[in-house]
């Protein structure tokens, strides 16, 4: 036994620093509830497990981004079914029109008048500012306001080089190559161009040479008119044509924006598995086994108490060798 140095005190003090120290780890992940919480707990599980909840942020945003895309398609999708229904009954006044008196039409003609502008209301449906109905098939491709297709994100992607890109889903408003749109309005193309699916025009009465003379006279279903003068079987059978040939477009619009609002359902949930894929990956790397920290816990709470107890036994020794002087 030493005055000047109590090894015994030394060892067990070194002991409780160490239970101590293993102590506070422990607590702390009881705490935070992981087992990675900065990068010196592990410097690698740490950095991936960083990267990973990056990419699950920008996930996300693309869940945020399927569903203001789906709410788009919906609008226009809930428009078009409207407008349908419209021209549909404006198909029923042609065929009345057709048999009664050119005197009546005037009347026939009102009620169309009134079916025309209730097609103006509904090409003005939008959704966050964006109208897909009502467009400029002019315009350069790409605008959600006026382009000829819009682009909704749809995915992030990271490869194994750590390059990362965003995958988008087309709706395409207008395809100038083959014509077709599901835009019920060109809205700033000129009279003899409108491509939307409402004021393309088409022709009801054939010029003729002569004599007499007569003018071709063209219309659209925006500006179809039962009541004009000299309108003839032929002419009507034209409108029919038209409307028929409208509705055939608009079944084919509609049936394009329930295929697209289908594709962002699908992505949307695909989007979601593998947000909850990305949490489980991370928990896996970074979260702590509480069942275990418990049992540590426990484990190192003991320690620390026999600790402090060998301490002060090693430091009473010095106490009993003072002893051995007292007469």
């Amino acid at each position: 036994m030493s005055l000047l140095t109590n090894s015994a005190a030394m060892t067990a003090l070194q002991t409780l620093a160490s239970t101590n120290k293993s102590l506070e780890s422990t607590q702390n992940r009881i705490s935070t509830g992981l087992r990675v919480s900065d990068a010196s707990d592990n410097a690698a599980y740490w950095s991936i497990a960083t990267t990973m909840k990056s990419d699950n942020k920008a996930l996300s945003a693309v869940q945020d981004s399927l569903g203001l895309g789906a709410n788009k398609v919906d609008t226009a999708y809930t428009a078009m079914n409207a407008a349908k229904d419209t021209v549909d009954q404006i198909k029923t006044k042609i065929i009345t029109a057709r048999g009664v008196s050119a005197g009546d039409r005037g009347k026939i003609q009102d009620e169309i008048k009134a079916l025309q502008s209730d097609l103006g209301s509904k090409s003005l449906a939008s959704f966050s500012g964006d109208n897909w109905l009502n467009i400029d098939t002019t315009a350069a491709s790409g605008d959600a306001a006026n382009g000829k297709s819009v682009s909704i994100v749809s995915s992030f992607d990271r490869k194994a080089d750590g390059t990362v890109s965003v995958g988008k889903i087309d709706v395409e408003l207008y395809n100038s190559t083959t014509g077709d749109t599901i835009a019920l309005f060109d809205k700033n193309a000129t009279a003899a161009n409108k491509k939307g699916i409402l004021d393309t025009e088409f022709v009801v009465q054939a010029a003729v040479a002569g004599p007499p003379a007569v003018a071709e006279v063209r219309a659209s279903i925006a500006t179809l008119d039962v009541s004009a003068a000299g309108l003839t079987d032929a002419g009507f059978d034209a409108m029919l044509a038209g409307v028929e040939a409208a509705l055939g477009k608009m079944t084919s619009a509609a049936s394009d924006l329930g295929a697209a609002k289908s594709r962002i359902n699908l992505q949307k949930d695909f989007v979601s598995k593998l947000s909850d894929s990305i949490d489980k990956g991370v928990g896996a790397l970074v979260d702590a086994d509480m069942n275990k920290e418990s049992a540590r816990l426990s484990a190192l709470q003991v320690q620390q108490q026999l600790g402090v107890q060998a301490l002060s036994i090693a430091n009473s020794g010095n106490q009993q060798l003072l002893s051995l002087f007292r007469g």
